[in-house]
């Protein structure tokens, strides 16, 4: 019976993910559908976890259920919840079907239940079918009773994810033992598991960190996740774009002035260090910030001391530091135009985050994940990749990374609107 192929799924030593897989292969396989797919809610979206049927890059997608009635209704009841051919309501999975890939949905069955887990909504299961009459009375039935097991399979992953939690911050969980729940953060590479996995080892530590990585890369993403796992995370993040702030008024933005301090001071302003006292300052582009004033930042993380412009006062100040750049600081050392104590305060816990071009297929999920925010953002109802598309993402050497991919589907996207697609 496939309670008892479920069963035994559910009782087996697998990864979360290979679980979750081989649970949405079996539903399809019993239920002869063309696709299935688990989803789990995330404050007003459903996050495909894991599908058996449709196209790759739809694991990187989020569909807004505000936006998708069919997913709203399913998630509005308990119990089963039947689309038949004749439904009028827009399906979610229009042209990301393998089976027929980038087309339009034919006449077909859709079916779906929403998913509880301690009393409380965890989101989806849907499944389709290509063909006419597949989900009827006995395959509701069906559904019905096996949802039962698929809660089962959700409790056990979360019982396994908050083990996996524990042991990290424990620091004895195994370096590929990363979560892969990580909100915006899109990828299932191996050298995104790494790097996720380093910044839950570090997280929590007061150490300052380098993030290291070409433009494009997201290191403000990972600083904000840096912070979002620390202990000051009820604490400020503050960002402070350090390409962008002129040598004049670099110090007074860093560490405020007094009144009178220069022409148009007309009064005391703290600067970004007191704004994250208690929390944590974002050094983005650190590379770039002038020789004056890093012997000012020096002094700062030596002795937790600011001192406003034109002031003679000090004060205390309780920040963590995570700085970024996109340069070999290494280099500017040699050449004089970076200060060699302070790139030994910054680079105390250096982590690299590697290019896209470096992380194989999630290039598909990332741009999934983009197709869906444009295809929302143009009214459009369909909007994927074709397969030369695909190739051709897999085959570029991305050297704007992540922005540029971005870009690129951005562009493309208004493309087939002008085109009338």
């Amino acid at each position: 019976m496939m309670e008892n192929l479920l069963l035994t799924d559910l009782v087996a030593d697998l990864p979360q993910a290979v679980r979750l897989q081989r649970l949405v292969g079996s539903l399809r396989a019993h239920f002869r559908c063309g696709a299935v797919a688990l989803l789990q809610l995330e404050e007003d979206q459903l996050r495909p976890v894991a599908i058996d049927g449709l196209v790759r890059d739809a694991l990187g997608r989020r569909f807004a259920v505000g936006l998708h009635p069919r997913l709203a209704a399913i998630l509005a009841r308990r119990g089963v919840t039947c689309f038949h051919h004749d439904s009028v309501l827009p399906d979610p999975y229009d042209g990301l079907i393998d089976e027929r890939v980038g087309e339009p949905l034919p006449v077909h069955d859709c079916m779906g239940t929403s998913l509880h887990v301690e009393g409380q909504p965890w989101g989806v299961l849907t499944l389709d079918a290509l063909t006419v009459g597949t989900f009827g009375d006995e395959a509701q039935a069906d559904l019905r009773r096996l949802t039962v097991v698929v809660e089962a399979a959700i409790r056990t992953t979360r019982l396994e994810a908050e083990i996996r939690a524990l042991r990290l911050t424990r620091g004895d969980a195994p370096p590929g033992d990363a979560a892969r729940d990580d909100g915006e953060i899109i990828g299932q590479s191996e050298a995104i598991a790494r790097l996720l996995h380093e910044l839950t080892v570090v997280a929590d530590s007061e150490l300052p960190v380098l993030l290291l990585g070409e433009t494009g890369v997201g290191k403000e993403l990972f600083a904000h996740r840096l912070h979002r796992l620390s202990r000051r995370r009820a604490q400020p993040l503050i960002h402070v774009n350090c390409a962008a702030l002129p040598e004049s008024l670099a110090e007074s933005e860093l560490f405020g002035h007094a009144r009178g301090a220069f022409s148009g001071a007309l009064g005391d302003r703290p600067g970004r260090f007191e704004a994250a006292d208690g929390g944590t300052l974002f050094l983005d582009e650190v590379g770039e910030l002038p020789l004056s004033i890093q012997a000012k930042l020096l002094r700062t993380l030596q002795n937790g001391e600011i001192q406003r412009l034109g002031s003679d006062r000090p004060r205390r100040v309780d920040v963590r530091i995570i700085a970024a750049t996109n340069r070999s600081l290494r280099d500017h050392v040699r050449d004089g135009s970076f200060r060699a104590d302070l790139y030994h305060r910054l680079s105390v816990y250096p982590i690299p985050i590697p290019p896209l071009r470096e992380r194989g297929n999630d290039v598909l999920l990332l741009a999934g994940r983009m197709l869906e925010r444009n295809r929302a953002r143009l009214g459009l109802r369909s909007l994927r990749l074709s397969g030369a598309a695909e190739a051709a993402l897999r085959r570029y050497p991305w050297p704007g990374n992540v922005r540029e991919l971005e870009h690129v589907i951005s562009r493309a996207a208004l493309k087939t609107v002008s085109r009338g697609a």
